[in-house]
């Protein structure tokens, strides 16, 4: 009799665990598959030096963006698809490398008809076959805006009606197109439009924050001219060390006046009791420019293809799903955007129509991301730049090709860096180990036949003399 009552009151409390145990999985998946809203915030060649959370600078105050960072997930190895700023865009507009899109430079691009290589003739704006990341949004039922930088046209006449490539014909409800200062703006008049980028986001959650929304926040900070309110310059000169070349007073300065807007928007998404269900996502659209700061400790800077080009800040606030203040070393880059986004819409496009991976499993840390390489191609000169190249990155390893030197059969055409013990890209690998980067080598090359890139190829007008490079 005993034997029965304990078997009965085994059996009762299978069946108690079990209820419990599905309601606990019902519950995990209403975590992702509730109508989450998306602030992306976007800046401008913001270097990964650059952001306070990271621990390298004293100088630069981000205590917002360092917020983002503590609330959420940061990452350390956050890469762009390409080391300037119109096909990074792209990238995080499609889902798509933009080797493969052909959108492989800034738009309109540099001229160089003189030097070793031409180049090849790029699309002049965002692809218009390719449903990108508003769309998206909009098959299930968000209202979406952009405010400040799109530079994904052909111009910057966003005043002109129907005109199909700009961003309030590619599924935007609410648009601010604007565009960098000249040199001479006037300090005082809102220079980089931090103020009116601000304000337009600030609007669109008041006006739509009843309703499932996805806001694009594309600062002009701290893109050139550098330009700020005197007042706060000197408060970045009487901070500055004279002998250090990774600080810039105005850059500290407008650095600020963007965080500082960042915050406001931060506390009106707690405001209007939306922040619960809202995921931020802090990002910068390529690598510092080097001639107005080092980026040390990383080599190199915007427009090339070394560390300090294309690896960025990235940082992610998701309540209830990113566990506060982690930190992923795993390298992601742009292109996983939009597959993230869908995976968080649950929406039903193809992922073997993106080159990039969804990181939900990573942001939830549930699983690591079982990724072979990441690439690059950059087939252009740039005034900024080093040489036209490309990369791979296969673990801790990353292999860099010279174009010039393959295509005019010259030495020293590839170098292999371990990143794992060498950030700063100081020791070539290459003549040490033959085999990866042979191996790497030909990986590269594989993937740019099979994702059909335009090459660059040797110039018939070639003159040495009127040359910049």
């Amino acid at each position: 009799m005993q034997m029965n009552t304990i078997i009965k009151s085994l059996k009762r409390l299978t069946l108690v665990s079990i209820a419990f145990a599905m309601f606990s999985c019902e519950s995990t998946d209403q975590t992702t598959e509730k109508d989450w809203n998306i602030v992306f915030i976007l800046s401008d060649d913001l270097g990964w030096n650059q952001v306070a959370y990271h621990g390298i600078t004293d100088f630069y105050e981000t205590p917002n963006i360092d917020q983002i960072a503590r609330e959420g997930m940061h990452f350390t190895n956050a890469y762009t698809a390409n080391p300037v700023c119109s096909p990074t865009r792209a990238s995080i507009m499609t889902g798509k490398n933009p080797a493969r899109l052909h959108l492989t430079d800034f738009i309109p691009g540099g001229t160089y008809p003189y030097e070793k290589l031409a180049g090849p003739a790029m699309e002049p704006f965002l692809p218009i076959n390719e449903k990108i990341l508003p769309q998206f949004f909009k098959d299930k039922g968000y209202v979406t805006g952009i405010f400040g930088k799109w530079h994904l046209s052909p111009d910057r006449l966003f005043d002109e009606p129907g005109r199909f490539f700009d961003p309030q014909y590619r599924g935007f409800d609410e648009v601010l197109a604007n565009a960098k200062p000249n040199a001479d703006h006037d300090p005082l008049d809102d220079p980089h439009h931090v103020e009116d980028i601000t304000q337009h986001s600030l609007a669109f959650l008041d006006a739509h924050h009843d309703k499932p929304f996805m806001m694009v926040v594309s600062h002009h900070v701290v893109h050139t001219p550098l330009i700020e309110r005197p007042d706060l310059i000197a408060k970045y000169e009487a901070k500055k060390d004279p002998e250090n070349r990774v600080e810039n007073a105005t850059m500290g300065a407008m650095i600020e006046r963007m965080d500082e807007g960042i915050g406001r928007i931060l506390r009106k998404i707690e405001d209007l009791g939306v922040a619960d269900n809202t995921i931020v996502i802090f990002f910068s659209d390529n690598g510092g420019h080097s001639g107005q700061q080092s980026q040390a400790p990383l080599h190199g800077g915007k427009a090339m293809i070394f560390e300090g080009g294309i690896r960025v800040p990235l940082c992610v606030r998701w309540p209830g799903v990113v566990k506060p203040g982690t930190k992923s070393d795993l390298p992601v880059i742009s292109d996983d955007f939009l597959p993230t986004f869908l995976d968080i819409l649950n929406h039903p496009a193809d992922r073997n129509d993106f080159d990039g991976r969804s990181i939900v499993s990573l942001l939830k840390g549930t699983e690591k991301m079982d990724r072979e390489a990441l690439y690059w191609h950059y087939p252009h000169y740039h005034n900024l730049g080093y040489r036209p190249g490309g990369a791979i990155r296969m673990g801790d390893y990353k292999l860099i090709e010279w174009y010039e030197e393959t295509l005019l059969q010259l030495p020293n055409q590839i170098l292999l860096y371990n990143l794992k013990e060498d950030i700063s890209e100081l020791k070539d690998l290459s003549h040490e180990m033959p085999e990866l980067a042979a191996q790497m080598r030909r990986k590269l090359h594989e993937w740019r036949r099979k994702s059909k890139v335009q090459e660059m190829f040797r110039n018939p007008f070639h003159d040495p003399e009127k040359a910049r490079f």
